[in-house]
């Protein structure tokens, strides 16, 4: 795949790329040089709620935690 650099400096990674690695707007990432041809671009976020599982259910205490659909953006109700 290839984009283009804009007079600003800025690239735009493409769709299919951002939705491999499930990119978002707003995350952070690294830029880097390894060599005198390659450019690297690492994210150095996580992805919200990583981990926020597991703590759950490490929990001494028993809880069930709904199931939901994945569109679905509305706070669950425990």
């Amino acid at each position: 795949m290839t984009t283009v650099l804009s007079e600003k400096g800025q690239i735009v990674l493409p769709a299919a790329i951002r939705k491999r690695l499930h990119l978002k707007a707003g995350e952070d990432v690294e830029v880097g040089i390894e060599s005198n041809e390659t450019i690297i671009l690492r994210r150095i976020s996580t992805p919200a709620n990583f981990g926020l599982v597991k703590l759950l259910r490490s929990c001494p205490f028993f809880f069930e935690i709904p199931s939901r659909e994945k569109e679905d953006t509305s706070p669950l109700e425990l």
